[in-house]
């Protein structure tokens, strides 16, 4: 069953030669491909919520810098691990189950100059490729919706990481108002779709071993950003760079039911830090 499952979940994000079609939409959008900057990238590197305002928000309360080494579960096509990088001077290892974005991720990561900094591995985050208590901080964004065994993957996240780490997670969680409509961008059905409440993700955290230090409802931001996407979508059509090009023609779909989900509290943010 989990092969099946990580098969589906690989052929929702993958797309062939997804670095190809990256490289053109950036041409399309007026980017000097010999001189790429990370910021150029932004548009379809941050594949979450409110993006890389999200992110250097968790980064700050988890209090990074250049002497961090960092494990991105589910670094995608490493719009995260560049930010970190390109911000705060830490190293980042990325793992993705993807292999198709691994090699994006590589490809777009010394485009931009930070290879020295950046490196990606494919690998399925309940068993992850790595010895124990190699990382300072594990990161994982907009990744656990689409993993059913929990327990294991923050028993794996607790495992790599060093003693007195931390980890660092902003996460889809299931609402209080039913369930969610699909297509979303991380699910195009519910088999695929592996939501928790916010009370039962505390306990799967404290089951693994972990002490949470900080918990943040950021469903209310999302709302706002969300909309706020929608209305651009709808009045300037989708842009040469986004997620789109990612995720194909539904994308649209997608984002409006994304958006109806926020609205109607199908579902909820959750920006956590949680300590070994």
């Amino acid at each position: 069953m989990p092969n099946q499952v990580n098969e589906a979940i690989e052929s929702h994000y993958t797309r062939p030669d997804v670095g190809s079609l990256i490289l053109a939409a950036l041409a399309r959008a007026g980017k000097d491909l010999d001189q790429l900057t990370p910021e150029d990238l932004t548009p379809i590197d941050a594949f979450h919520i409110r993006g890389r305002a999200a992110t250097l928000e968790l980064a700050r309360v988890v209090e990074l810098d250049e002497n961090k080494h960092v494990l991105d579960v589910g670094s995608g096509i490493g719009g995260t691990s560049r930010c970190l990088a390109q911000k705060f001077g830490c190293r980042v290892t990325g793992v993705d189950l993807t292999d198709e974005y691994c090699r994006a991720a590589a490809m777009l990561s010394a485009r931009v100059g930070l290879q020295a900094l950046t490196d990606y591995r494919q690998g399925d985050a309940v068993n992850l490729p790595f010895e124990d208590e190699m990382f300072d901080v594990v990161w994982s964004e907009h990744v656990a919706m689409n993993i059913p065994d929990k327990a294991r993957l923050y028993q794996e996240m607790y495992r790599v990481l060093k003693p007195g780490g931390v980890a660092a997670i902003y996460d889809v969680l299931a609402g209080p108002s039913g369930p969610a409509l699909f297509p979303v961008p991380w699910a195009r059905s519910p088999a695929t779709s592996f939501l928790v409440e916010p009370d039962e993700l505390r306990k799967l955290l404290e089951d693994a071993g972990f002490v949470i230090s900080d918990w943040t409802d950021s469903t209310e931001a999302a709302r706002t950003w969300f909309a706020s996407l929608v209305e651009k979508i709808q009045k300037k059509g989708l842009p040469p760079l986004g997620f789109h090009v990612l995720m194909g023609n539904d994308f649209q779909v997608m984002a409006q039911n994304q958006g109806r989900n926020l609205q109607e509290g199908r579902i909820v943010l959750g920006q956590i830090v949680v300590r070994k």
